[in-house]
């Protein structure tokens, strides 16, 4: 190995600001801008639904605020921007639906609004350094089809719930790495 194959490899390993700083490339470290603040990204994870089924997932922390920003690419890629919230936020008892029929019911209310259950599916969440942890969600939608509220099963009494709204990738800017 020569001189110039050191230098090239030096070359090829560099950031490259153009390409790199896109939303779907976010890396635990980086900064974005949306919604008039500056969120940190803290935390990184895959959903993987099966059949090359797969959602990324960004854990975006600004102060003591906590969200979650999920890439999912079926036909076309779709944005999610959403945080977490209790179970009994719902007004109906979905906890109990799950757990004595193995299934939510088809329409829940949360803080006066009516969603309905759009899709449904089981997977398994891959987190680096991290055992494969298997799950079952569901996703409801309003009737504007703009927010929704997801309810993941992580275990027989383990609930985890989401409520949130579907965002475009231009609303994110100022994208910044961490440290290189």
């Amino acid at each position: 190995m020569g001189l110039k194959d050191l230098f090239r490899k030096k070359q090829e390993d560099d950031f490259d600001p153009l390409a790199d700083l896109t939303l779907s490339k976010l890396k635990v470290g980086y900064l974005v801008d949306y919604d008039l603040k500056t969120w940190e990204i803290t935390d990184y994870c895959v959903y993987d639904y099966g059949d090359g089924i797969r959602a990324d997932e960004w854990e975006f922390t600004s102060g003591r605020e906590i969200s979650y920003l999920e890439r999912a690419e079926d036909d076309d890629v779709e944005w999610a921007f959403a945080k977490k919230m209790p179970i009994g936020a719902i007004d109906e008892d979905v906890k109990k639906s799950i757990i004595d029929t193995e299934d939510p019911p088809n329409q829940i209310t949360c803080k006066g609004k009516k969603y309905y259950l759009d899709e449904s599916g089981a997977g398994k969440m891959r987190k680096e350094g991290q055992v494969d942890a298997e799950f079952i969600s569901w996703t409801f939608i309003d009737e504007q089809d703009e927010n929704f509220v997801v309810i993941e099963q992580w275990g027989e009494t383990e609930f985890e719930t989401a409520a949130g709204h579907y965002v475009e990738e231009y609303q994110f800017t100022n994208i910044l790495p961490g440290q290189i």
